[in-house]
């Protein structure tokens, strides 16, 4: 198999089956397969999907039996993909199916592991433009991201680098993360970015905080060394602060209230703590729902047509 297509599938069933029509035309003379990964849709999109695994030999269909959200369905994807290269793409056709070609041959033409598309023109909400510049520079510095690099979700990713991926078996599973964990021989090419025609984005307030803690918190140290930085300099500052106070009592140059101080040194130490605490818990609850054996996903159909092939 050369090219695998991993499509994250929510609430699409207008969409869904246009958009895999149109990959059969477009990518008609490669050997390729399509895996669907329905991420708990409240619509028809699970009927959807079975009906075109059963229209297509090389679509397969996938069910999740609640929403885990886009990530956690991309991996669930990776994981039944066998072509030589894998792209993933959204199902709402703002990422146009020809420019997967373009994708496949900047990876070939520049022995790039992983290539990331990138837009001339976003027709992103104005709320998602500024939640991916927000994403993008975090993991600038969170995952060490180039900076003039953008993380867009369409994507082809080498087999090998895939299969590193694949070995993610946790809860919290960001995609760009784990790419960068691997491989550093990453590009970018310009494709098309259109309108959305069907439905809205469920890119929400919730997500991105979500998204923001993951990156934040899951895949780098730096912000507990940052805190950690911070909280020597905050000591040193109140050692260097509190000499300052006797030397000054001491001479009379100073009047004040020891009231004030006391109060000062609680609420500020007592904001310090919390803070402390609050990312040392991040950190620890992460740890414990890794290993607490919660799974990625969790399938609730997957379609047998290639194991009977495989069989047969």
């Amino acid at each position: 198999m050369f090219l695998s297509v991993v499509i994250p599938v929510y609430n699409s069933e207008r969409t869904i089956a246009p958009l895999t029509e149109r990959l059969q035309g477009w990518l008609a003379g490669l050997a390729f397969e399509i895996i669907l990964v329905n991420d708990g849709s409240a619509d028809r999109s699970e009927s959807v999907c079975q009906q075109l695994e059963n229209r297509y030999d090389n679509v397969t269909a996938i069910s999740l039996r609640r929403n885990f959200g886009e990530f956690n369905a991309v991996l669930c994807g990776l994981n039944h993909t066998t072509g030589q290269y894998v792209v993933i793409i959204d199902d709402d056709f703002q990422n146009p199916p020809e420019a997967i070609l373009t994708l496949v041959e900047a990876a070939e033409h520049g022995q790039y592991d992983v290539v990331y598309s990138r837009y001339a023109q976003k027709k992103h909400h104005w709320f998602r433009n500024i939640g991916s510049r927000l994403v993008n520079i975090l993991t600038t510095y969170s995952i060490g991201k180039p900076k003039d690099l953008y993380l867009s979700s369409f994507k082809v990713i080498r087999r090998e680098v895939v299969d590193e991926i694949c070995r993610y078996k946790g809860p919290y599973p960001y995609i760009d993360g784990l790419i960068f964990r691997t491989t550093t021989t990453v590009g970018s090419v310009e494709v098309p970015h259109n309108a959305r025609t069907e439905g809205r984005s469920g890119y929400t307030v919730r997500k991105l905080v979500s998204l923001f803690i993951n990156v934040f918190i899951g895949y780098s140290l730096w912000p507990i060394r940052m805190f950690t930085v911070l909280g020597a300099a905050l000591a040193s500052l109140g050692v260097f602060g509190g000499l300052l106070l006797v030397i000054g009592w001491l001479t009379n140059r100073i009047d004040f209230g020891g009231w004030i101080v006391v109060m000062w040194a609680i609420v500020t130490g007592l904001g310090v703590q919390l803070l402390f605490l609050g990312v040392l818990g991040e950190y620890l609850g992460k740890l414990f729902m890794a290993h607490s054996g919660l799974p990625p996903y969790v399938i609730k159909y997957k379609g047998l047509r290639k194991e009977q092939a495989v069989e047969q």
